[in-house]
């Protein structure tokens, strides 16, 4: 029973080997930038990035198909463009850069469904907007990798910075912090690490498995360190749960781990220690009386 249910999917088959391997290697690296991004309050930022890629995936796809070398590099050019668009709209109107970066997103995204559905099947429009397990060959597997080594890298140089930066943005501005190059550098982690997962999640799923983990995070943990952890071992217990769930259930890859991931939050937000729903409201023993 155990072997049919949890070891024999992998076993029989490599595109699923391929999906849990790639999604493994992202749910150590992606949860770590959600955290920084819910510490930033910023939460809802990695949702827009991630439907800001779509059109960029939509060209590559028209010019040259399902190849994965074009669509990562559409994805993350149009990533960029709305990331750091959004700032220089609002530097050069005086207006919010929030306001720059929701106008930028939903043309982006009603641009991308537009491409796609122009030159492409439903069947296509749907593996890319919520990702396909088949999908997930050598290339992306590549990407992932590829995106995770930059991602641990920058946050091994900027884990001092970025910490300060969020909980005394003055005293590190004070002590020469250049935050505007940390907070750029973040962005465009965020960026790639979606274009790395909208192979296997989708792009609009992509968000999920960087933002949910880190969320319930907060409900086992206060430290940076700690939440940091949580919410790489929450990801990696969704990958895991939605890729099986995917398999046993005939659902796409990319909802199916989203789904585990919120269902992990959900228990983090009622049995939580740090938070938690039964932590707040429900009396502990030795404080009765």
């Amino acid at each position: 029973m155990i072997w049919d249910t949890f070891l024999a999917p992998f076993a029989e088959f490599g595109f699923l080997r391929r999906a849990l391997v790639g999604c493994l290697v992202l749910s150590v690296s992606a949860p770590p930038l959600g955290v920084f991004l819910m510490l930033r309050r910023m939460s809802l930022t990695g949702d827009v990035l991630a439907h800001g890629i779509l059109p960029g995936v939509a060209l590559g796809f028209v010019l040259a198909g399902l190849w994965m070398p074009a669509l990562a590099l559409g994805g993350l050019v149009a990533g960029l463009v709305v990331a750091l668009g959004s700032g220089a709209l609002a530097r050069a109107t005086g207006g919010r850069e929030d306001a720059a970066l929701a106008g930028l997103y939903l043309t982006a995204l009603a641009a991308g469904v537009a491409l796609i559905s122009w030159r492409g099947s439903a069947v296509e429009l749907t593996q890319l907007l919520f990702g396909s397990v088949l999908g997930v060959d050598d290339a992306a597997l590549l990407l992932m990798g590829g995106a995770a080594t930059a991602t641990l890298l920058f946050l091994a140089f900027a884990w001092r910075p970025l910490i300060l930066e969020c909980f005394d943005p003055s005293f590190a501005q004070a002590v020469g912090v250049r935050g505007s190059v940390w907070h750029l550098g973040l962005l465009a982690l965020v960026v790639i690490n979606l274009v790395a997962a909208f192979q296997a999640v989708g792009s609009l799923m992509a968000v999920g498995l960087m933002m949910l983990p880190a969320i319930a995070a907060r409900h086992w943990a206060r430290e940076v360190g700690g939440l940091v952890m949580a919410a790489v071992g929450l990801a990696l217990v969704a990958t895991l749960a939605g890729l099986l769930a995917s398999y046993h259930a005939d659902l796409p890859s990319g909802p199916a781990i989203v789904l585990a991931a919120a269902a992990l939050w959900v228990i983090s937000l009622i049995a939580g220690p740090v938070d938690g729903l039964l932590a707040r409201h429900v009396r502990r023993p030795h404080l009765e009386g």
